[in-house]
């Protein structure tokens, strides 16, 4: 039940703030917290904390925040021989304002993460063979992302893609990827239409299948989750909870959904499994730091 990792690795400062700043205003903050995220991280240690065996394939800097990423990889029973070092750029660095309803802005200098070339994947090739499911993000370089899901698609790996950050993508590289899954402004710039509904939601991810993903799912945030695949429109419901920090729960679902579908789970079931993960790490401040345990996922899906 192998996952394999493409992504960043960042030194996140996260501030508590009263209100998300508009443009040109500054805003008070408190409780800083320096913790380890980036998205392919993140995601790599949900997958592992919801019970798959991970390997990491990303890029550092040579100084103190990357081997301390490095290290915390390691621990937590993550493969890392493909987290390679960059002697030239500094390891990446994410700066996230969080209000009190949970909701993030987030800046990232992406340093190292930017230097993950297609060379550097290409000989990390023997890492992609033996896994069942390749997940991957947009904070590495764009020729990366595609020389990873073309990878994986010839070695027989499920592909999914979370093209977070938002960013416009040529359509050519949707050919290689079973499952995307975006959030609802992702969903929007991909698709060039509004998504703030469940109904909008669906148009969208029509458009996305078009362009030759295999299935495509847009989380909702409160409102849960929307598969679509051919012939099919599904609505999962989100686990309600009392939400403190958004940031990694996109993270979390996308590890968990990755976790669950090497596992063996058919695709609903993997889905409500990682509505669960993200959901509880909204109840908690921090990046890695909130993303749950198996345990914890079981318990809330098996929870009145």
């Amino acid at each position: 039940m192998a996952v394999v990792v493409v992504g960043s690795a960042n030194l996140d400062y996260t501030v508590r703030v009263p209100r998300l700043p508009a443009p040109g205003e500054t805003v008070l903050g408190a409780g800083l917290l320096t913790s380890h995220g980036g998205k392919g991280a993140n995601q790599a240690v949900a997958a592992r904390r919801a019970g798959a065996a991970v390997t990491f394939i990303g890029k550092r800097g040579a100084d103190g925040p990357g081997e301390a990423i490095a290290r915390r990889l390691a621990e937590e029973g993550i493969r890392t021989d493909g987290f390679l070092t960059d002697r030239a750029a500094p390891t990446g660095v994410a700066f996230i304002a969080v209000d009190p309803a949970g909701q993030n802005q987030i800046v990232v200098a992406p340093g190292a993460n930017a230097a993950l070339t297609v060379d550097d994947l290409r000989a990390c090739g023997p890492l992609l063979r033996g896994g069942r499911v390749l997940l991957t993000q947009l904070e590495t370089p764009l020729p990366t992302v595609r020389e990873a899901l073309r990878a994986g698609k010839a070695s027989g790996m499920v592909t999914i893609l979370n093209p977070a950050p938002a960013a416009a993508v040529a359509p050519e590289i949707f050919g290689a990827v079973d499952l995307l899954v975006p959030n609802e402004g992702e969903a929007a710039l991909l698709a060039d239409r509004p998504v703030g509904s469940v109904a909008e939601a669906e148009a969208a991810a029509g458009r996305l299948l078009g362009f030759g993903c295999k299935a495509v799912l847009v989380t909702l945030g409160s409102q849960g989750a929307l598969l679509l695949r051919p012939g099919e429109a599904r609505h999962f419901p989100a686990f309600p909870v009392e939400a403190v920090d958004a940031t990694a729960a996109g993270d979390a679902f996308c590890g968990a959904l990755a976790a669950a579908l090497a596992e063996g789970r058919a695709l609903e079931a993997a889905i409500s499994f990682a509505c669960a993960a993200g959901a509880l790490t909204c109840t908690r401040r921090g990046a890695q730091e909130s993303l749950p345990t198996r345990d914890a996922v079981l318990a809330l899906l098996a929870a009145p």
